[in-house]
C-alpha cells in the first residue's frame, strides 16, 4: 500500500471527518479550507478540486472508502507530533459545524485507536477542546454488541459433545 504524504493524510482526515456524519457542511468545508491555508503543507494543492476528488471516491466507493482510510492510517508509521496535528485536524472538523454528532465522535475513536496516541497526550494538547472527555471515554457496550460477539464465538467454535459429569459425594475436603 503506498503511504500518502502527510498532507493527503491530513486532507483525508479533514475530509473523512466530514463526511462522517453523512452530511458535509459548509462550515466544515470553510474550516478544512482555513486549515489548509495556514500550512505551507497546502501551498500548492487545489482544495475545491481535492475536496471534489475525495466526494467523487466516497460517492463510488462508499464504505470502502472509508474503511481503505483506516486501513490506510493503521499500515502508516507517523511520529507522535503528527498523530497530534492529524487529530488535530479530525478535532476542528468535527467542531467546524458547532456540534458534536455521535458518528463523529465514533469516528474520531476509530482514528485515535489506529494511532495509538495516548489520554495523557491528548489531554495535554487539547485541554482546550470542549467536551475533549468525550472523545476519550469507552464506547457503551450494547446488547447488539453482545450479539455480534456471540454470533462470531458460534461461527469459529464447534461444541464437542461433552460426558456428563459425576461428583463423588463421598470425598470431603
Amino acid at each position: 500500500m503506498d503511504v500518502p504524504n502527510l498532507n493527503k493524510l491530513l486532507f483525508q482526515t479533514a475530509f473523512c471527518c466530514m463526511a462522517s456524519d453523512g452530511d458535509i457542511d459548509n462550515r466544515e468545508v470553510a474550516k478544512i479550507k482555513s486549515m489548509c491555508e495556514k500550512l505551507p503543507l497546502f501551498e500548492n494543492i487545489d482544495i475545491q478540486a481535492e475536496l471534489n476528488l475525495l466526494v467523487s471516491k466516497i460517492n463510488v466507493e462508499g464504505k470502502k472508502f472509508i474503511t481503505d482510510y483506516f486501513e490506510l492510517l493503521k499500515n502508516t508509521s507517523l511520529p507522535e507530533e503528527e498523530k497530534l496535528t492529524l487529530l488535530d485536524f479530525a478535532i476542528q472538523t468535527i467542531w467546524a459545524d458547532g456540534e458534536l454528532k455521535y458518528p463523529e465522535l465514533k469516528f474520531f475513536k476509530n482514528i485515535r485507536y489506529r494511532l495509538k496516541v495516548s489520554d495523557e497526550k491528548i489531554l495535554e494538547r487539547f485541554a482546550d477542546v470542549p467536551d475533549i472527555e468525550l472523545f476519550l471515554e469507552q464506547d457503551i457496550v450494547t446488547e447488539s454488541f453482545f450479539d455480534k460477539i456471540l454470533s462470531q464465538y458460534f461461527e469459529t467454535v464447534e461444541l464437542p459433545q461433552f460426558e456428563l459429569i459425576c461428583i463423588d459425594t463421598t470425598k470431603k475436603e
